[in-house]
C-alpha cells in the first residue's frame, strides 16, 4: 500500500511540474501579429515555389507578470543567428536578414507586416516572438560527490520561442510554430566554491550537462542565454515539422476525389 501511495505522489509531482513548464511562459504570438484564425490556416495554402526568401523579425516580450529581463542585444543577435542557422540548415526557408523591431507592446495594433516586407525586400516574414518567465527559491546544494551540504538558490529559466510564417503580399499568417526549453541555475548563498557552483543545468533535455557562467555576476545572464538557445533550436524543428504536417494535408486534400 505504501509504494502504491508513493507512486501516486510521484506521479503527481511529475504532473505539477510538466504543467508548470506546458504553462509558463503564456503564448504571446497572437498579441503581436493578431489572431491566428484556423480557417484562415487551413485556406491559406503554403507557396510551392521554394527555398521561401524570408527575414526574420524578432521580438521580445516580458509582460508576463514573473518575466526575465530582456536580454541585451548582443545575446539577442546570438539567439537571431542560432535561429537562422538552425532553420536555413533544413528546408524550404532561407532567411536572408534579421530584424528586432522595438517598441511593440502586446495587443497593440500589429505593424503592417506587408509593409515590412517591402522594406526588407523579401516576400515572407518570419515573425518571432521571444518571452521568458523565472523563479528562484532556496536549495541544499551539494559539494562533488560528498554529502557536505551548502545553503545555496536555484533559478528556474522556461523560455518560449513562437514564430508566425506571413505572406509579405497579404499579410496573412500561412504558419506558425513554437519551441519550450527550461534551465536551471544552481548558486551558493556565499561565493568561493568555485570549483563547483554556480552551474548551469539542462534537467529536462540533458540532466548531465554542466554549463559554467564565467562568474557570478553574469550567471543569471548565461542562464537566460542558455535556455533561449534551446528554445530557438527546438523552434527550428517544430517549423520544419508544422511545414511538413501542413503540406500533406494539402495534398491529401487535393486527392480526394
Amino acid at each position: 500500500m505504501r509504494c502504491k501511495r508513493n507512486g501516486f505522489a510521484s506521479l503527481a509531482v511529475v504532473l505539477v511540474l510538466t504543467s508548470c513548464v506546458v504553462a509558463s511562459p503564456p503564448s504571446r504570438l497572437t498579441q503581436y501579429v493578431g489572431p491566428v484564425v484556423t480557417d484562415e490556416l487551413a485556406s491559406a495554402r503554403l507557396p510551392i515555389a521554394r527555398p521561401l526568401r524570408a527575414a526574420l523579425v524578432v521580438v521580445t516580450d516580458r509582460s508576463a507578470q514573473d518575466s526575465a529581463p530582456v536580454l541585451p542585444d548582443e545575446a539577442l543577435a546570438r539567439v537571431g543567428e542560432i535561429l537562422t542557422g538552425e532553420i536555413n540548415r533544413g528546408y524550404p526557408f532561407a532567411i536572408e536578414q534579421v530584424v528586432k523591431l522595438d517598441g511593440m507592446e502586446p495587443g497593440s495594433t500589429p505593424p503592417d507586416w506587408t509593409g515590412v516586407a517591402r522594406q526588407q525586400g523579401v516576400e515572407y516574414l518570419l515573425v518571432t516572438v521571444l518571452s521568458s518567465t523565472e523563479q528562484e527559491y532556496p536549495v541544499s546544494l551539494f559539494l562533488g560527490w560528498t554529502t557536505h551540504r551548502q545553503p545555496g538558490f536555484r533559478r528556474d529559466n522556461w523560455s518560449l520561442a513562437e514564430a508566425a510564417l506571413i505572406d509579405g503580399s497579404t499579410g496573412k499568417t500561412l504558419l506558425h510554430a513554437e519551441g519550450r526549453a527550461m534551465a536551471s541555475l544552481d548558486s551558493p548563498t556565499a561565493p568561493g566554491i568555485s570549483q563547483w557552483y554556480p552551474v548551469i543545468y539542462l534537467r529536462a533535455q540533458d540532466p548531465e550537462r554542466r554549463i559554467r557562467p564565467p562568474n557570478y555576476e553574469g550567471a543569471p545572464l548565461t542562464l537566460r542565454v542558455v535556455s533561449m538557445e534551446q528554445a530557438a533550436k527546438r523552434l527550428a524543428g517544430n517549423l520544419q515539422r508544422a511545414w511538413v504536417e501542413q503540406r500533406d494535408l494539402e495534398l491529401a486534400s487535393t486527392a480526394t476525389p
